[in-house]
């Protein structure tokens, strides 16, 4: 035993001296795992909802790239050695979630369950509803909490999502606030990471636990480089979790490696108590217990415990809209609760980094005298001094005697210290000491501060004087001594060649004036030479009329003029005479109203003769789902009500019983739809049914519009039985094709239907392919129509809804007022449209209308033969600006298309131009004996140009056998040119002619009003 005992203390000091070393080759030390390993925690918590899902083509692609993203994840959680002898291990879990939350798989350990971890991600498949992401958050926490490590602040949530949606509505579990509340109080740290880069960044900010959390994170990315985009986000995150479970694992630099187990020791002092444990699983509901006797009336008890929350029941019926309660008064604060038990003492910390370098010391005090300098270099010579003054010649000296040595110079400055000198040799090692008694390894002591810097050392001893230097070089030239005394004047010498003269020197002040002459007035001098003649002058102002002269005196009397003289003014009235006899029969007047002017009469005294709209049943189907967006849908909801307003007002359509009717259907996944139509019990009127819209709530959810479609067919088209109805379908045009296999044609063999698609908001635009089925275009017929615009607000456009109104009454209903036409030959007629500025590009599409449908009437009228009728159109605008569109042409579809092809000039107007264009287009084509007429669009206004020349130039038409008839509109048309467009004569207008040929509208809108393009047309079609 004393032998053992002894071994045991040599041995001791090495393992502890050895244990730095030891910690740091793991491959020598046997570590138990349990023990000496440092768990982290990790759970992923997946997005797979409508937003997501259903947000690029093909759908599911990007939860595709979540998967991808979460299994790369996985990959790289390896373990990893720390420097304390701990081994950081994973344990990892999933789950994903839309308004259901579905786990993925439990807390698995790393490596061991990576496989099947991954294979379960690989698995999902989206679910593409509403997004829940406050319950998705407190599920992953309860699986951190239950199934997770004991090291508390080593837990983890990854949380992938869109942070759709904005208005954080539906959230049934507290909220997404509280969701990362409760994160934070229980020490669990979130990272939150995007979908995309096109993300809701406010939502996510709030789910991380802070903004180092946050980041940039991505899980998929837009970008080429997008492999790298995402491994940076991963790299990041594995980082970060490395570097804080380091500092919470590891409390101390090194470790030894542990020793036997040692005896066991007294039991201790009772422990204090606790922090309260996990929650445990949810037990099972207990069997009902049997019915006790009937006991006595008990008195009210105290409000019992919140209970426990309960399981999700299953979807109930839709409740009755309850009354709206009143205001309640605020509650009273609760009362403050108790304070929590102390926390246990937390494990010693890790050693701090080093810390940053300190700032520079004081100055230290000078330093010693360095030895004498060596000697100096002679200096350079100095430059030449001013020359002096030249002095008289001397006579050559005899040589002087040898000068005494001048004195010692001054001692001159210290130089500068020497260079050090070479280090010393190494000393010798020591002797070995004694070996010291073992003693109790301490923890590694903190680095000490430097030092302060020693005292200066004391000045040495004055060395011995040196020897007596060599002579030096010749000093440098001294400096110029003082100016001697002036000496005496020399003779006068030559005068000198005389200068250049020198400049004029300036302007002296004007002298005072002198005292007044006293000389004679002189002669006057000779004439000078006469001037050059000058310039000729303004011409003056008229003068002012000069007064009347004398009266003359009388002249003589003339010779009799034997002409008459002229006639004079006419005398008074007379009285009246006797009654004359009876005249002869006058001329016969103008025609009457013919029967076309008569109906307009009648269409414009009785209102019931106006076109309708109605009855039409109008169904609404109504986009509900997450990507819509809330703003979104009650930008919708508005679009409806405004639809039903315009066609109340506007088109005169009545919404009543046995008359036009209204359904509304909103949707969003599957056995979402919710119907509100007029017929229900409680919707009597539109007014009623208007708010029902109102009412209706955002469903969040996925988008199943096949099914949806399906649904109104169903359910509301068997109540509406109308002939005419029209389906308008508001959607953002992607529908969950995989999951809802219902064609998108439901209501294309019952109804024409209106696809409006508008992005979602990610700004995304909708899916053609998709719009395109829902309005039947792929089916010869019923086709509907395709709307796309880029954001809701766009609904509300007052063009837009004039679209929208304008389509749903296309079909009107007008009275049927029959004014046949028929040609008994040939007659070619041209159509002379005004495509100036001064008509507008509104009013030129409406004057596009009216001109097809005098087309149409023409063509379609009776006559001997299909081409006894031909008909040209042509625009014309200034000068050099008359365009043919189509020439003598009896096929109505080739002049319809050229007419809707036409395109607004929108430049001068020159009339005159346009009529001998069309003078010439007749004398090239038009066919013998046919009847040639034309139709002028023209309010008689035309720049530069005079009635007279209007005149010629219809005359000249007249002269090649074309009739002319005005159709003028407004009230600013410049009645002279009408009058001489019309007869072609500026003097004597023809009233009977003119009613004829000339024809009025006061603006452009009633060009299509009643039967006024009948009326026309009968006029020029009447021989």
């Amino acid at each position: 035993m004393k032998l053992q005992g002894s071994l045991l203390t040599l041995l001791l000091p090495a393992v502890f001296l050895g244990g730095c070393s030891w910690a740091q080759r793991p491959e020598i030390t046997t570590r138990v795992a349990n023990a000496e390993d440092c768990p982290v925690d990790l759970f992923f918590v997946l997005d797979t909802s409508e937003s997501v899902a259903l947000r690029v083509k093909p759908f599911g692609d990007l939860v595709t790239q979540v998967k991808d993203f979460t299994n790369a994840f996985i990959d790289k959680l390896t373990n990893r050695y720390y420097r304390c002898d701990r081994n950081l291990v994973w344990n990892a879990g999933a789950l994903h979630y839309s308004d259901e939350v579905v786990l993925i798989k439990s807390l698995t350990s790393m490596p061991s369950g990576r496989n099947d971890l991954k294979n379960s991600v690989s698995a999902v498949n989206y679910i593409g509803k509403g997004t829940y992401t406050d319950c998705a958050i407190k599920r992953g926490i309860e699986e951190l909490l239950i199934s997770g490590s004991h090291h508390k602040e080593n837990k983890y949530l990854i949380v992938v999502t869109d942070g759709h949606p904005l208005e954080g509505y539906k959230e049934p579990c507290g909220g997404l606030d509280d969701a990362a509340n409760e994160a934070k109080h229980l020490g669990i740290k979130v990272f939150s990471v995007a979908i995309s880069p096109n993300h809701l960044d406010q939502r996510l900010n709030i789910i991380a636990t802070d903004h180092a959390y946050r980041r940039n994170f991505t899980a998929t990315s837009l970008k080429p480089t997008r492999d790298l985009d995402v491994e940076d986000t991963i790299n990041t995150i594995i980082d970060m979790i490395k570097v804080n479970t380091e500092q919470s694992c590891c409390s101390f630099e090194c470790q030894p490696p542990r020793g036997p187990l040692g005896p066991p020791g007294d039991p201790g002092n009772e422990g204090e108590r606790g922090k309260p444990g996990l929650p445990g699983q949810k037990g099972e509901a207990g069997d009902p217990g049997r019915q006790g006797d009937m006991g006595p009336v008990g008195y009210q008890g105290m409000k019992g415990d919140k209970g426990s929350r309960g399981e999700k029941g299953s979807r109930g019926a839709k409740g009755a809209k309850g009354e709206k309660g009143r205001r309640g008064i605020d509650g009273i604060d609760g009362m403050k609760g108790e304070a929590g038990y102390p926390g246990l003492p937390g494990c010693k910390g890790s050693p701090g980094f080093d810390g940053a370098q300190g700032p520079p010391g004081p100055k230290g005090d000078p330093g010693a005298y360095g030895p004498k300098g060596g000697k100096g270099e002679p200096g350079d010579d100095g430059k030449p001094g001013r020359q002096g003054i030249p002095g008289s010649p001397g006579e050559k000296g005899a040589p002087g005697n040898r000068g005494e040595p001048g004195p010692a110079g001054e001692m001159g400055d210290e130089g500068a210290p020497g260079a050090d000198g070479p280090s010393g040799e190494r000393g010798s090692n020591g002797e070995r000491g004694p070996p010291g008694s073992p003693g109790d390894r301490g923890p590694r002591g903190e680095p000490g501060e430097p030092g302060p810097p020693g005292d200066q050392g004391r000045e040495g001893p004055l060395g011995p004087p040196g020897d007596q230097g060599e002579a030096g070089p010749p000093g440098p030239k001294g400096y110029r001594g003082d100016d001697g005394p002036r000496g005496n004047e020399g003779p006068k010498g030559l005068p000198g060649a005389p200068g250049l003269p020198g400049d004029p020197g300036l302007m002296g002040e004007r002298g005072e004036d002198g005292p007044p002459g006293n000389g004679t007035i002189g002669f006057t001098g000779a004439p000078g030479q006469p001037g050059d003649r000058g310039d000729p002058g303004i011409n003056g102002t008229k003068g002012y009329v000069g007064p009347k002269g004398d009266e003359g005196e009388a002249g003589d009397p003339g010779n009799d003029n034997p002409n008459t003289g002229p006639r004079g003014i006419k005398g008074a009235k007379g009285h009246r005479g006797p009654e004359g006899r009876p005249g002869p029969p006058g001329p016969v007047g103008p025609p009457g109203p013919d029967e076309c002017e008569i109906l307009d009469i009648i269409m414009k005294m009785c209102s019931c003769c106006e076109c309708t709209c109605g009855p039409v049943d109008l169904l609404f189907v109504l986009d509900s789902s997450e990507s819509i967006g809330l703003q979104n849908f009650q930008i919708a909801k508005d679009f409806i009500i405004k639809v039903i307003d315009r066609l109340s007002k506007d088109e005169r359509v009545k919404f009543e019983a046995g008359e036009s009717r209204v359904g509304v259907v909103q949707y969003s996944h599957d056995n979402t739809q919710e119907l509100v139509a007029m017929g229900d019990a409680n919707i009597d009127n539109i007014g009623a049914l208007k708010q029902a819209v109102k009412n209706l709530k955002w469903i969040a959810g996925g988008t199943y519009t096949g099914e949806a479609l399906q649904f109104t067919k169903d359910n509301l088209l068997r109540r509406f039985t109308s002939d005419k109805r029209v389906a308008i379908v508001i959607t953002d045009g992607r529908s969950d094709t995989l999951r809802d296999p219902t064609p998108l044609n439901s209501l294309c063999d019952v109804t024409p239907v209106v696809s409006l698609g508008i992005g979602d908001i990610f700004r995304n635009p909708p899916n053609p392919d998709h719009l395109n089925d829902i309005a039947c275009l792929s089916r010869p017929t019923r086709p509907g129509l395709s709307i796309q615009r880029d954001n809701y607000a766009e609904l509300l456009d007052d063009s837009f809804l004039q679209n929208i109104t304008s389509y749903i009454c296309q079909e009107k209903k007008c009275p049927d007022y029959t004014c046949p036409i028929t040609f008994a030959g040939l007659a070619d007629i041209t159509l002379l449209v005004d495509s100036s500025t001064s008509v507008g590009s509104k009013n030129f599409e409406t004057t596009k209308k009216f001109v097809k449908r005098l087309a149409e009437r023409f063509l379609e009228a009776g006559k001997p033969a299909d081409d006894s009728v031909r008909i040209s159109v042509v625009q014309y605008s200034g000068r050099n600006q008359q365009k043919v569109e189509a020439q003598f042409q009896y096929n109505y579809t080739v002049i319809a298309k050229a007419i809707d092809n036409m395109e607004f000039i929108n430049d001068a107007t020159d009339v005159n131009a346009a009529l001998r264009y069309v003078t010439g287009l007749y004398q090239q084509s038009s066919r013998a004996g046919a009847k040639k007429r034309v139709l002028v669009f023209s309010d008689g206004n035309s720049q530069g140009i005079t009635a007279r020349a209007i005149e010629r130039a219809v005359q000249e038409a007249q002269q090649a056998g074309i009739e002319i008839y005005v159709l003028a509109v407004g009230s600013q048309a410049n009645e002279p040119n009408i009058r001489v467009l019309v007869t072609g004569k500026s003097a004597d207008y023809d009233v009977v002619y003119g009613e004829r040929h000339l024809f009025r509208v006061p603006d452009y809108t009633s060009l299509l009003r009643g039967v006024f393009y009948q009326t026309v047309s009968r006029k020029i079609a009447v021989d």
